[in-house]
């Protein structure tokens, strides 16, 4: 089966040209080694993200700097029951859910030891010092050794454990956990304080190519990122419902059995890759949030959200696989009272292609004994029997360009058949599956299912009448281009679609932009005041418009037309 009448031009590798000069990236152990051995005295700070291969810097650059004396300064951390104690507040105890750290790198350690340890130091000679948290020792030299999340979570998945932990064989999930909920938020507050005074910048992805930067071109190429629209490098999944649409539109591996899901527009755990000449550096897009947040999110944005991005774009294929599960996203009030988040998971489900009798689940069905629908939910979780999803369940019919609104409390999943543009609220990963069709992931483990969280956030006004009044396609024309599809209106996001032939003019509102081109082959985006380089898109691609451009040009490509949809803070 094709789902296109064009060829796919989609660029898994999307970049951000910084100059044509390769100069610039240092490549390699020994280019590193060449600049790094200039110096003579003091000490060098390797300040490694957690999941960074420690036993292979070691061996490849900082034994071959032959220095004086190697500190790895995780020696001088707290046991790992003692740091079990210290985040267990963190780690709510199931695979999934956890509370946001506020914790800091000092909390971790024995900093006495350490205070001791800066005093013994011979500055007169070459010290190394490596490891998460090695900046807590007074250094000379600071050289952040980074990693994106989703080599990271790769890693877990082939037996890296966390921060202070042997765990190599423990459920991937509750290895997610301990790095979104903890190790990451402590690795991004060293990255915050310490940024000004870092020398180097290290990309880890690849223990056997590592490429450096100094500090002036990583605030090039962040500077760079937030003058232009461009792309961060997207990533994609097998899952239990997987299908098959990804592979054509995506190029991605067809002997692969299916690509379940994938994340095209979310900063948190996307990467983002610059170019200079024919090599690239690749860090993680959530750089740009954090040391551009203004520039990149705009004022507003940043004054109500902060250093989080807040608009969430992913992909969820199951054209020749299965249902998603059958779940619920935390109200607002909820997730503020149990995990700490500040806004909760509201969402939208684009739909960017449909089978013939494609569908999906939205909202209960009016007047339902709702203690009947939660035992019934509880029996088929246990093996007792199967959920009669006819019973309580709406099953609403989809074509392509379809928008359904999904405000939280709101029951909901996607059929077979369907290629959905997930438009949401970034927030991790609070989704409360009821019932999962009796399926196992591919783990060979039940899949998470969260019945006591989802019975205290389940809107039952979000009936059969509510969702097709006020959830199912509720377009409003703006002008013979624009129109308004969502969110709804208990949501924070707002949704516009443009359907053009001919050039058009786009208001950014002083806003970030997060935009997909849902039909047509390309399209190019222009400046109106030459300030950035055209820039083509292809279909299904998610593109960013930073907040400081003001207005851009959409172009078609496509002589039968083009259509953008964007998502915005309101």
């Amino acid at each position: 089966m094709s789902y296109l009448n064009f060829e796919s031009r989609y660029d898994k590798f999307p970049m951000i040209k910084i100059s044509d000069n390769s100069n610039d990236l240092l490549i390699g152990n020994q280019s590193i080694l060449t600049q790094l051995n200039t110096i003579k005295k003091g000490v060098i700070c390797f300040e490694t993200y957690p999941g960074v291969n420690l036993s292979v810097l070691r061996k490849n650059i900082i034994e071959k700097l032959n220095p004086d004396q190697i500190i790895f300064s995780e020696n001088y951390t707290y046991s790992e029951k003692e740091y079990d104690a210290i985040i267990k507040s963190n780690l709510y105890d199931d695979r999934v859910f956890g509370l946001y750290s506020h914790h800091h790198i000092e909390d971790f350690y024995h900093m006495t030891q350490i205070e001791i340890l800066n005093k013994t130091i011979d500055k007169s000679k070459l010290t190394v010092v490596y490891g998460f948290g090695a900046s807590l020792v007074d250094f000379d030299t600071l050289i952040m050794v980074s990693l994106t999340r989703w080599e990271i979570q790769l890693r877990y998945r082939k037996g890296l454990s966390n921060f202070k932990k042997n765990n190599p064989l423990e459920d991937k999930l509750r290895k997610y956990k301990r790095g979104y909920f903890v190790e990451w938020r402590v690795a991004d507050r060293i990255k915050e304080k310490h940024l000004k005074n870092c020398n180097y910048i290290i990309d880890y992805n690849h223990d056997l190519e590592p490429k450096m930067i100094s500090l002036d071109i990583f605030e090039t190429c962040l500077s760079k990122a937030v003058s232009r629209p461009f792309r961060v490098v997207p990533y994609f999944d097998p899952g239990v419902w997987g299908g098959q649409w990804m592979k054509e539109v995506c190029n991605l591996d067809k002997t692969k059995k299916n690509f379940a899901w994938s994340f095209d527009g979310v900063p948190e755990e996307n990467s983002v890759r610059f170019s200079f000449g024919d090599n690239f550096i690749e860090l993680p897009a959530q750089d740009i949030v954090q040391f551009r947040p203004k520039e990149f999110m705009g004022k507003k944005v940043f004054a109500t959200f902060g250093k989080k991005f807040p608009i969430r774009f992913d992909f969820l294929d199951t054209f020749k696989g299965g249902n998603l599960s059958l779940q619920v996203h935390p109200i607002t009030e909820y997730i503020q009272e149990t995990f700490g988040m500040t806004y909760t998971q509201d969402e939208s489900y684009y739909i960017l292609d449909a089978g013939k009798d494609a569908h999906c689940y939205l909202g209960v069905k009016e007047n339902i004994d709702i203690d009947q629908f939660k035992q019934d939910l509880i029996d088929s979780n246990n093996g007792l029997m199967k959920f009669d999803d006819s019973k309580y369940i709406n099953k609403i019919p989809v074509k392509k360009h379809d928008h359904l609104l999904i405000p939280g409390g709101t029951i909901h999943c996607s059929g077979r058949d369907t290629m959905v543009l997930e438009i949401s609220a970034c927030v991790y990963i609070f989704t409360f599956k009821l019932w999962d069709w009796a399926r196992l992931g591919l783990d060979g483990l039940p899949r998470p299912v969260s019945l006591e969280h989802g019975f205290k956030n389940i809107q039952y006004d979000c009936d059969t009448k509510f969702v097709y009044n006020e959830l199912v396609n509720r377009f409003v024309q703006l002008d013979e281009v624009e129109e308004k599809t969502g969110l709804h209106e208990l949501e924070f996001i707002e949704s516009r679609r443009y359907t053009f032939k001919e050039p058009y003019t786009m208001e950014t509102n002083r806003t970030v932009n997060v935009c997909n081109l849902v039909d047509g082959e390309a399209m190019i985006v222009e400046s109106l005041d030459g300030s950035f380089e055209p820039f083509e898109i292809h279909y299904a691609e998610t593109f960013y418009i930073p907040a400081t451009i003001q207005k851009v040009r959409f172009v078609a490509l496509d002589p039968k037309g083009c259509k953008v949809i964007k998502a915005m803070v309101r």
